[in-house]
C-alpha cells in the first residue's frame, strides 16, 4: 500500500492512521560506520557518559542532508595534570559523512577537515556568513570549534580568527538572529564547573562501586552570547546582553518566540536545575523569565534531569509548546504554551504515565506519519552505567520511544513501530530530517560507546510539504522566519531554527504533514527583517522555495 492510497483507505474506513508509524534501521549498507567512544574509565569522569551530538547539513548544496557526529577523546586513568584529552587515534575523530542518496553515505572527515581536537561534545549547523554554505560549530571541554564551509567540501578552522572559541564546558548550541541585523549571531549553553582535576569519588566506597557523580555536585555555569558584527567576526556579549547573569547546567538550547512579540527568545534544558527561558527584550538584551512564564520546574515544583528540548505547536493554536524530557522517576516534561505563560501539561497529554519509567535525550516535536499533528521520538538511556544495582527497576539501556499525537494526547505506539524500538541502547544525541526527500521525517541518533543508528521513517503517512527558505545575504537560510502553513483542514505555523533536541542541529527545511488535504491555499512566511512572502495554491507532497 503507498503513502497516499494508505490515507485514502484509512479515510474510507474512519480510522486514519490508527497506528501508522514506522521506522527501519537501515544503518548496515549505509556506509556510516561511526561508533562514539567516550573512553570510559574507572575514574568515572562526568563527561564520559554525556557525549555526544549529531548535526544533518547539506554542505555540499545537492539537495541531499548530510550527517555529522561529535565523539570523545582518549582519556587517561587518571588524568594527568594539565593533560588534554587527545583526538589522534581516528577512532576519537568526529566523522562527517557525506549523503550520495538512497541512504548511502560517504565519511569525507579527512578531506573536509573537520575531525576536531579534544573532547566533543555536540554540533550545530548554519551558513554564518551568509555565503550560501553551511558552516559547523562544534561544543566540547574546554570550549568550541568553528568550521568555516569554503566550497568544494572542504571547511577552515576560523575559531580564533571569528573569537567564538570561548571556554569551559560548552554544550548545546544555536545560531539565530536576536538582534534582527540581518545576520546570524551565536548562543551556546555551558553544563558545570568540572574538570578532571575536580572529580570527587561519588558512589558507594565500601562496596567498590564508583558512579558518575551527580550535577548538584557541581556549580552552574555562565552561558555565552555571540553578535556577529557582519563581517564573520563575533563579539563576545554575555554579560551586555544579561546572558551570563544567569547560570545555569546546560544541556539542549531551542530558539522560538515564546511569546508571540516577534522576537527569538532562548529556551535552555539544564540538569537537575531550573530550567531556564531567556526572554529577548528587543534592544540587545535578555531576562531570565523562566520562572515567571511557568516553565522552571515540574508540576510538584520540583527540578528535574533536563536534557533534550524541543518547541513545536502540539495542538495547532499558533502557539509553540515546549517539551523537555528528565530521567527516570521524574516524567518527561510538556508545557502547553497559553499565549506566553507556560502550563506544565504532562499528565493530560498522556507523556507523564508513559514516561515515568524512562530516561530521555534526543528530541524532536515533529509529525513523522504526515497527519498534520506533531508527535515524539525520544532517544533513550539512563545516564549512569550502573544504575541498575542501586534501583533495579531503572535500565541503563533503553530503546528509543514514539508517541503519536492524536489533537494534542499522545499515545505511545513503540511497540508497533519497527524492530528498533525493542533494542537497548544509551543514546545520546538525535538528528531529524528527510534524508532522501521523500517528505517523511528520518532520524539519525549517536549512542554512547555504541555504533551510530540511521532510521528510515516508513510511516503509512498522509501528504505534506517542505519550506526551503532563501533569505537575505545575512541570513541565506532564514533562521528566525516564521512559516504559517493554511489547508482546508486549518493552519499550522512553525519558526525556522535548525537547533534542538540534544547538542544536535535539525533539517533546516521546515516540514509540514498535511493529513489527507492535497491542496494548500497558502504559504506565508514572515521574515525577520518584517517582509511577508505569500505563495497560494503551491503543490503539496513536494519542497516549496520561498525567496524573500
Amino acid at each position: 500500500m503507498t503513502r497516499k492510497s494508505g490515507i485514502l483507505a484509512g479515510v474510507a474506513a474512519g480510522t486514519l492512521w490508527a497506528q501508522s508509524i514506522r521506522f527501519a534501521d537501515v544503518t548496515p549498507g549505509s556506509g556510516i560506520e561511526f561508533r562514539n567512544a567516550p573512553s570510559r574509565t574507572p575514574e568515572k569522569y562526568l563527561i564520559e557518559s554525556m557525549t555526544g551530538g549529531v548535526a544533518l547539513l547539506d554542505f555540499d548544496g545537492d539537495g541531499l542532508l548530510d550527517v555529522y557526529f561529535a565523539n570523545g577523546a582518549a582519556l587517561g586513568s587518571p588524568m594527568p595534570a594539565g593533560a588534554r584529552p587527545a583526538k589522534d587515534d581516528p577512532a576519537h575523530w568526529n566523522r562527517l559523512y557525506r549523503n550520495l542518496g538512497r541512504f548511502r553515505f560517504e565519511d569525507v572527515t579527512e578531506r573536509a577537515g573537520v575531525r576536531g581536537s579534544g573532547y566533543s561534545m555536540g554540533a550545530a549547523a548554519a551558513d554564518f556568513d551568509g555565503d550560501g554554505r553551511a558552516d559547523l560549530l562544534v561544543t566540547g571541554l574546554g570550549g568550541n570549534a568553528l568550521y568555516r564551509n569554503t566550497g568544494g567540501g572542504v571547511f577552515e578552522d576560523v575559531t580564533a580568527k571569528a573569537g567564538v572559541a570561548g571556554s569551559g564546558w560548552t554544550t548545546g548550541a544555536a545560531f539565530l538572529d536576536y538582534d534582527k541585523d540581518g545576520d546570524l549571531d551565536l548562543f551556546i549553553a555551558r553544563y558545570v564547573e568540572w574538570s578532571f582535576e575536580r572529580n570527587p569519588y561519588c558512589g558507594e566506597r565500601k562496596a567498590g562501586m564508583r558512579a558518575y557523580c551527580h550535577p548538584d555536585q557541581f556549580a552552574p555555569a555562565p552561558h555565552l552570547l555571540y553578535r556577529n558584527n557582519g563581517k564573520g567576526v563575533f563579539e563576545d556579549v554575555s554579560t551586555a546582553s544579561g546572558i551570563a547573569k544567569a547560570k545555569g547546567k546546560g544541556l539542549g538550547v531551542i530558539v522560538g518566540d515564546t511569546d508571540g512579540d516577534g522576537r527569538p527568545d532562548i529556551v535552555v534544558a539544564n540538569d537537575s536545575f531550573p530550567q531556564q527561558l531567556f526572554h529577548n527584550r528587543g534592544d540587545g538584551t535578555f531576562e531570565e523569565t523562566g520562572l515567571g512564564q511557568g516553565m522552571a520546574y515540574d508540576d510538584d515544583g520540583h527540578t528535574f534531569a533536563g536534557m533534550g528540548i524541543d518547541l513545536a505547536d502540539i495542538d495547532n493554536d499558533g502557539w509553540p509548546d515546549l517539551f523537555i524530557n528528565a530521567l527516570a522517576n521524574q516524567r518527561y516534561a510538556l508545557f502547553r504554551n497559553l499565549k506566553g505563560l507556560f502550563e506544565y501539561a504532562s499528565g493530560p497529554a498522556g507523556v507523564g504515565r508513559a514516561t515515568m519509567a524512562h530516561s530521555g535525550w534526543g528530541a524532536r516535536l515533529a509529525d513523522l506519519d504526515n497527519d498534520g499533528w506533531r508527535d515524539l521520538f525520544v532517544a533513550q538511556g539512563h545516564v549512569m552505567d550502573n544504575i541498575e544495582r542501586t534501583q533495579p527497576g531503572v535500565k541503563y539501556l533503553e530503546p528509543p520511544l514514539v508517541m503519536r499525537n492524536t489533537r494534542g494526547v499522545f499515545t505511545d505506539v513503540s511497540p508497533g513501530a519497527g524492530p528498533v524500538f525493542t533494542r537497548p541502547l544509551a543514546a545520546r544525541g538525535a538528528a531529524f530530517g528527510d534524508l532522501d526527500n521523500d517528505g517523511a521525517v528520518d532520524a539519525v541518533l549517536n549512542c554512547n560507546d555504541q555504533p551510530a543508528l540511521v532510521l528510515r521513517n516508513q510511516s503509512q503517512a498522509g501528504h505534506w510539504v517542505m519550506v526551503r527558505l532563501e533569505g537575505g545575504a545575512g541570513n541565506r537560510d532564514g533562521v528566525g522566519a516564521v512559516v504559517r502553513v493554511v489547508t482546508a483542514a486549518g493552519a499550522q505555523q512553525a519558526m525556522a531554527s535548525p537547533a534542538g533536541s540534544y547538542l544536535s542541529s535539525n533539517d533546516p527545511r521546515l516540514h509540514f504533514g498535511l493529513g489527507a488535504s492535497t491542496e494548500i491555499r497558502l504559504i506565508e512566511v514572515r521574515w525577520p527583517s518584517g517582509s511577508v512572502s505569500r505563495v497560494e495554491k503551491p503543490a503539496a507532497d513536494t519542497v516549496i522555495r520561498v525567496k524573500e
